[in-house]
Parts: C-alpha cells; sequence; structure tokens
C-alpha cells in the first residue's frame, strides 16, 4: 500500500469523525448487567427491572455518561433472562461476567438466580445489586453485594403491624408460599413476626412456581377458616388466581400480598376478589404522594408498556443512579473501590434523597433506605395506607443540611 493511499484513508477518516457529535469518538463504554426472569409467571418483574435500568441509561448518556480520568463513558445495558432458577442465573453470570466483561450487576431477582449469581460475583471481584429477599444474601462475607429494594425486614413489619392495629381482633394467620429459596428464606420470618403479634399461624404451605391450578390448596386453607391468609411471595398474576378462587369458595377474611409489585396484574386476575387486599410492595407513583421524577417514569411506561411503574422498574434506575454516583466519588471503576464508597454516598434515587446502610441489622450497611410503603386494594386501586422514611435516612439526609 502506498504513502498516499494511506494518507487518503486517514484523510477519510478524519473528516468522518468531524462529522460526529463533540466527543462521540472519546467516549468508552461501560457495560452493565441484569439477571431478571424474562418469562415465566414473573416475566413482567423482569420487563420492568429492564426497561427501568435503560431509561437510567438513556438519562446518564444524555447527560454525558460517567466521567473517571477525564474520560467519558456512556453506559450500556446487558440484560439475560434467569428464568426464576439458580441453572439459569449461573448461565446469566457466566455470560455476563465471562463473555460480555461486565463488572457491575445493576439487578437481580429471584433469591435462587442471585445465589447462583453471588457465588461467582463475589470470588471473581464483581459488584452486584439485587431485590432477592434472602436475608443471608448480604452480611460481612458478601462485601460486593447490595440491595436495591424493601426487604422482609424491611415491609414484614410494617404491613403486619398496620393490620394488626387496623384489625385488633385477628387471631389466626394461613401462610402461602412459593417452594423456593425465596419464599424458604421468608417464611421463618414472617412465623416469627406473627407470633410477637399474638397471632396464632395455624398452617404454612408451598406451591412450585410453575402452579397454574390452585383448588386443592386453596381448599386446604379455607378449611381451616384462618383470619388471614398470606402470600407474602409470588408473582401478582398468580395471587390474583389465588384470591379469586378464595372468594369463589366461599372465604372473605383479610388478605395480605407482600411481593406486590405489579399491581395491575394482581387485579387484572383477581378482579374484585381483591379488593381490600393489603399489599407490602406497591405505591402510588402517578399521584401527589409520588415524586416529579416517578410520575415522568410512569407515564413513559404507561406509553411505551402500557403499563404502570412499579417499585421494581424503579429499583434498577435507583442501583444505576447510586452505581454513578459511588463511581464519581471512588473516580474509579474497580468493584472494591466504588464498594467502599456506595455506603458514604447521599445520591438522588426516584424517591428522593437514598443511602445504603442497616449496618445494626445485617453486619455491614448494604441495605438501600428508601421509604417503606403499605398500600391496600381499593375498588381496584392500590391506594397508600402507610409511608414510612427509615430513620437512618433521615439522619442521613439531616446531617448533609
Amino acid at each position: 500500500m502506498s504513502l498516499r493511499t494511506v494518507l487518503t484513508g486517514a484523510a477519510v477518516i478524519a473528516a468522518a469523525a468531524c462529522s460526529l457529535p463533540l466527543g462521540a469518538l472519546a467516549q468508552e463504554t461501560l457495560k452493565v448487567g441484569l439477571s431478571v426472569p424474562m418469562s415465566g409467571a414473573a416475566a413482567s418483574w423482569g420487563t420492568h427491572m429492564k426497561w427501568g435500568a435503560e431509561k437510567a441509561a438513556q438519562e446518564i448518556n444524555k447527560d454525558g455518561g460517567i466521567k473517571v480520568g477525564g474520560k467519558a463513558y456512556r453506559v450500556e445495558v446487558i440484560a439475560y433472562d434467569n428464568k426464576y432458577n439458580a441453572t439459569e442465573g449461573a448461565k446469566a453470570a457466566q455470560l455476563l461476567f465471562n463473555r460480555d466483561g461486565v463488572d457491575f450487576v445493576i439487578g437481580s431477582l429471584g433469591t435462587a438466580p442471585t445465589q447462583a449469581l453471588q457465588s461467582i460475583s463475589e470470588r471473581e471481584g464483581k459488584l452486584i445489586f439485587t431485590t432477592a429477599f434472602g436475608k443471608a444474601l448480604k452480611g460481612p462475607k458478601f462485601p460486593l453485594t447490595f440491595t436495591q429494594l424493601n426487604t422482609p425486614v424491611e415491609l414484614l413489619p410494617q404491613i403486619y403491624g398496620y393490620v394488626k392495629k387496623m384489625h385488633p381482633d385477628v387471631k389466626t394467620v394461613a401462610l402461602l408460599n412459593p417452594n423456593d429459596a425465596t419464599g424458604q428464606d421468608t417464611e421463618p420470618q414472617s412465623q416469627k413476626l406473627w407470633n410477637a403479634l399474638g397471632v396464632q399461624v395455624l398452617s404454612s404451605d408451598w406451591f412450585e412456581r410453575s402452579t397454574t391450578e390452585f383448588q386443592p390448596i386453596v381448599s386446604k386453607l379455607v378449611r381451616l377458616k384462618p383470619d388471614i391468609i398470606e402470600l407474602t411471595n409470588g408473582p401478582p398474576t398468580t395471587a390474583g388466581v389465588i384470591f379469586k378462587e378464595l372468594a369463589v369458595q366461599g372465604w372473605s377474611g383479610i388478605k395480605i400480598v407482600v411481593a406486590s409489585a405489579g399491581e395491575r396484574d394482581f387485579v387484572t386476575t383477581g378482579g374484585p376478589a381483591v379488593n381490600g387486599t393489603y399489599l407490602g410492595a406497591a405505591a402510588e407513583l402517578s399521584g401527589p404522594k409520588a415524586t416529579e421524577l416517578q410520575r415522568s417514569l410512569n407515564k413513559m411506561a404507561e406509553d411505551e408498556l402500557k403499563e404502570p411503574v412499579t417499585p421494581l422498574t424503579l429499583c434498577t434506575w435507583d442501583a444505576l443512579m447510586a452505581l454513578k454516583a459511588a463511581i464519581d466519588k471512588a473516580q474509579s471503576f474497580e468493584p472494591k473501590k466504588v464498594a467502599e464508597a456506595l455506603p458514604t454516598i447521599l445520591f438522588m434515587s426516584s424517591w428522593g434523597p437514598a443511602a445504603f446502610g442497616s449496618a445494626a441489622v445485617y453486619g455491614t450497611p448494604q441495605q438501600l433506605l428508601i421509604p417503606t410503603v403499605v398500600s391496600q386494594v381499593q375498588d381496584g386501586k392500590p391506594i397508600e395506607v402507610l409511608r414510612v422514611v427509615p430513620q437512618e435516612l433521615e439522619a442521613r439526609i439531616k446531617g448533609k443540611q
């Protein structure tokens, strides 16, 4: 090849560069991952988490990306379907870390797939955010794992306490959980808290997440005549089917669903039978109690997903904004340095100012501090009846003023 040819090629490249937006060539890419169910009964949860992550990435990229060492990095979201089981969770982890070169996972849903993910991420020095309910996923043994959403430790005392306050005469409860790591981790917490409130647990039953026929399980629950039936975990469509069958069989007691994100599906499948249900992970995200950002995201979701946002939609937005703030402070993409910075930051989440804390509970400050909300389905809509801001968060905010 002649020198003239080389120079001509260089001139073409230079001319093409001039036509690009300013800074486009200098910008590199930071890949972040998701391990979420995008098929099966919990598919809507994963779809919403992916959508929230992509919206957050678009916002960050529009503002110039994440800047470290004088370079701007655009954010790219890579998502895999973990099918809510450990095998697919391990497969998603291998793809994210070994094929895609991801150092940060900004969303993982399901205790079993998250345990599979975590077994690799902690060993390989990768940082992950998770919604998983398993309490054992946090603590000093897992310094690179952070929870991006309220878990049963935060939710159960608030919803149980509120129900007991509103219905002081309740004496009995029946528990129903999916037969997997999520349900098995949560069930002992439920038993302990109900007993502390003086409410007897009559039964604790299990179902497979693939179950579609609930008549036998419901018949057993109805025969027990509990004051309360609680479905702690499980997709909203499943919960709706269960409560509809309870109504068909004549039971009309107090209903609780703790993992209730995706309440529109719950109401659609359950119909009038779900009215009155107390929800532990739902919130009014389009009304006056929502932040301006939540209302804006809700409108976009209604337009694009044909569904309202839920706390699960927002949790990946919040995780990515927390990651950006921690990287900004650490001025590093080294996961261990970012993990050290996360507990020290106060950042702007979709809920307003937020931080990581709860070291007194978990041994390390790995829990996202955001409001805990209890809602109740009234005329087919979730209406907030209680909102509690963590005292630790209030102290952090006050300390920054």
